[in-house]
C-alpha cells in the first residue's frame, strides 16, 4: 500500500512541475502582447448623465404643446370596422336537390354508432362509407358477380371510378401464417372455436 501512496505522490509532484515550469515567463509573454485596441466612442444621447438635464425640464418639455404634432394628427384620418364574425365569414351553400341529383343509401348501419345516422343519400358518383367497405367486400367474395361494371350501375358510379375503386382499395384482410415449428403457438381461426 505505502508504493501505491509513493507512485500518487511522486505523479502529484511531476504534475505540479510541468504546471510551473517557466510560469514566469509565459506569463510575462501573456502580458507584453498587443493589446487589440477599443472601437473609438462616438458621442450619442445616452452620454449624457442625469446631473446634466434636470428632471424639471424633461416634465415641462413633455406637458408643452407641440402645435405642428398636434396638425398632423388632425389630418390623419382613421376607420374602423367591427370584425366579422365566424359564422357570417364562411359562406353558406344552399344545395339544391336539382342541382345535385343524389340517390338513396343501400346500405347503412344498424343505429348510430359511427354517427352515419342522419345520412339518407348521397349525391350520384359518391359513396358513403359503408356502401364503400360493402361494395369492395361484394367484389372480394365474388369478382364475377361484383364486376366494376355491375358496381357502377349498383352504385350510381362512373365506370373508370368503379374500376379505381376495385384496383386501389381492397379491404381489411387478416393471413394466418403458418408457424415454422410445432411447438410455436398459433392463433386460432375464429372458425374453430
Amino acid at each position: 500500500m505505502s508504493s501505491a501512496a509513493e507512485i500518487s505522490n511522486m505523479g502529484s509532484k511531476v504534475t505540479r512541475m510541468i504546471r510551473n515550469f517557466n510560469v514566469e515567463n509565459r506569463a510575462l509573454r501573456e502580458i507584453s502582447k498587443a493589446k487589440p485596441k477599443a472601437a473609438p466612442r462616438h458621442p450619442s444621447s445616452s452620454n449624457f448623465s442625469q446631473e446634466d438635464i434636470p428632471a424639471t425640464s424633461i416634465s415641462e418639455e413633455i406637458r408643452q404643446r407641440n402645435n405642428p404634432l398636434l396638425s398632423m394628427l388632425k389630418d390623419v384620418y382613421v376607420e374602423s370596422k367591427d370584425p366579422v364574425s365566424q359564422a357570417e365569414a364562411v359562406p353558406v351553400v344552399k344545395k339544391n336537390k336539382q342541382e345535385m341529383p343524389r340517390r338513396e343509401l343501400k346500405y347503412n348501419l344498424p343505429g348510430d354508432p359511427y354517427g352515419f345516422f342522419d345520412v339518407t343519400d348521397v349525391p350520384k358518383g359518391k359513396l358513403s362509407l359503408v356502401e364503400a367497405l360493402t361494395a369492395l367486400n361484394n367484389h372480394k367474395r365474388m369478382p364475377k358477380t361484383w364486376t366494376p361494371e355491375k358496381l357502377a350501375q349498383e352504385y350510381s358510379l362512373e365506370l373508370k371510378d368503379a374500376k379505381a375503386l376495385i384496383d386501389f382499395f381492397f379491404p381489411f384482410d387478416v393471413k394466418i401464417i403458418p408457424p415454422q415449428t410445432e411447438k410455436t403457438k398459433q392463433i386460432q381461426d375464429s372458425s374453430h372455436i
